[in-house]
């Protein structure tokens, strides 16, 4: 008799990096819609792009702003380094550095242009019942 296989249970920090994974999965996939099951639908919800336009943004423009971006960008790639997870009892932050690359295609003139981005990040997190991103901050570190 065949036993059933365990479901490995992921501790808050492996849950936390799988979420940010997923994030910039939606990228190469091109599947946004967990975009907007990983983010918490909240007023609270706030972000930082590092691409325009850079000013606070909620949850509902946040989230049509990542789906454009990330079905714009084809043969999209990202690399995560340095990251890091600090764990408190309701809330998380996560920093780390993302490279991200791809080519931006022009529609109308059906011309790419390469795109290679590093960037600094800040994910902000809260358990509600499971982890939400609740606040993202994206800065281009200089060339």
């Amino acid at each position: 008799m065949d036993l059933p296989q365990a479901i490995p249970i992921l501790s808050d920090t492996d849950e936390i990096l799988d979420i940010i994974v997923t994030f910039f999965t939606a990228g190469k996939t091109k599947n946004v819609a967990p975009l907007s099951v990983i983010q918490l639908d909240d007023p609270r919800f706030s972000s930082y792009s590092d691409v325009p336009p850079f000013d606070l943004k909620d949850f509902a423009t946040t989230t049509a702003l990542e789906q454009l971006r990330f079905v714009s960008i084809s043969d999209y790639d990202f690399e995560l380094k340095n990251t890091r997870v600090d764990l408190f009892e309701t809330f998380a932050v996560a920093t780390f550095t993302v490279k991200q690359s791809g080519m931006i295609v022009d529609n109308y003139s059906f011309r790419g242009q390469h795109l290679t981005m590093d960037s600094r990040a800040t994910f902000v997190f809260i358990k509600f019942p499971k982890w939400k991103i609740v606040h993202i901050h994206l800065t281009k570190i200089s060339d």
